[in-house]
């Protein structure tokens, strides 16, 4: 018995870390632990000398187990104290700046026009992303064989649900829900399968819609010049070209004088002096009809435009893949 108390003094006395102190603990108390053992064997000891060494091995026991509680207890406190002197920090050393995160520019961009048209007086709308064929097409007088289908270039999911490649179809949504007059934006993500520097798979867009009685091309040419001044300064000149798009009758591109040259002419604009900016028009009477709204009662103009046109002209940005690359050295300008 004495062999194995020494044996255990010698173990614990030695043991420098908590570690080291449970290790002892299982190498006496654990299930092959050497005292542990020597309980298991009791039963191979006759009656008479069984008791006595039993008690003998628990009064031991309890010795060990007590020691290698007082001893973890001082290792722990130790190491704890240890722990806090390596960790100590020292206020009057300067902190460390952590990097504050800003907005995408495309989403600064995008609010700042939602707020220009609010405070027109327009409303803000939303719709899905996936789209079903009627919506995104059909009921924007676009139909099945049409071959303005073809200005589209779509990510079909099946025959009839797609990423929608415009957010126009709110128009119709917008139409079936609000009763006229109502004046509402529909700002958001749209997809096409096209990519060069010019345009990505995924960019976002504001369709503008006002449907009522009486409304004319001079309110959609009021609107926009109004917006076109508001977001680009006073005196920027605007002009429409006529143009075509199924969901608009008539339907014109909308242009404004280069920012860059003042109109003299540049690569920007192409020696032209003119960017375009936004498509506009009308709404086609089928597409009021698609909506619900009777064209011999109401008329109604839409417009479309590209947030991220508009951030290219806003921060002089000549590849649109720029913006989506998440490069924090280009981001961080903004």
């Amino acid at each position: 018995m004495s062999g194995l108390r020494e044996k255990f003094l010698a173990a614990i006395n030695s043991a420098s870390t908590s570690v080291e102190a449970e290790n002892v603990r299982l190498g006496f108390l654990g299930k092959k632990g050497l005292l542990t053992t020597e309980l298991k064997q009791l039963s191979a000891l006759p009656p008479d000398e069984r008791k006595a060494r039993g008690q003998e091995l628990n009064i031991l026991k309890q010795e060990i187990a007590a020691s290698i509680e007082s001893k973890m207890e001082a290792l722990k406190l130790g190491e704890l104290e240890q722990a806090i002197k390596a960790e100590r920090l020292d206020v009057s050393m300067p902190g460390v700046r952590t990097p504050i995160g800003r907005k995408h520019p495309v989403n600064t961009i995008l609010e700042r026009i939602t707020e220009l048209f609010i405070s027109m007086g327009f409303g803000v709308e939303e719709g899905p992303e996936v789209e079903s064929d009627y919506y995104n097409f059909e009921a924007l007088n676009f139909p099945r064989e049409h071959p303005a289908r073809d200005m589209q270039d779509t990510f079909f999911v099946s025959e009839d649900v797609l990423l929608r490649t415009h957010t126009s179809p709110v128009q119709i949504r917008a139409m079936h829900r609000l009763t006229p007059p109502f004046r509402v934006i529909a700002p958001g993500k749209v997809y096409r399968c096209d990519a060069d520097i010019s345009h990505t798979p995924m960019f976002h867009q504001v369709e503008g819609l006002m449907v009522g009685q009486d409304v004319s091309f001079g309110h959609l040419k009021g609107i926009l010049e109004t917006f076109i001044h508001g977001y680009f300064g006073p005196e920027i000149p605007v002009r429409f070209r006529p143009s075509f798009f199924p969901f608009t009758e008539p339907s014109a591109e909308v242009d404004m004088g280069c920012i860059f040259c003042g109109g003299d002419g540049c690569r920007i604009c192409k020696k032209t002096g003119w960017i375009e900016i936004l498509g506009a028009g009308m709404v086609h009477p089928n597409v009021l009809r698609m909506g619900g709204a009777d064209p011999e009662i109401f008329s109604g103009y839409a417009f479309g435009i590209g947030i991220e046109r508009i951030a290219m002209l806003t921060y002089s940005i000549d590849d649109i893949r720029m913006l989506f690359e998440n490069d924090i050295r280009f981001l961080s300008q903004f």
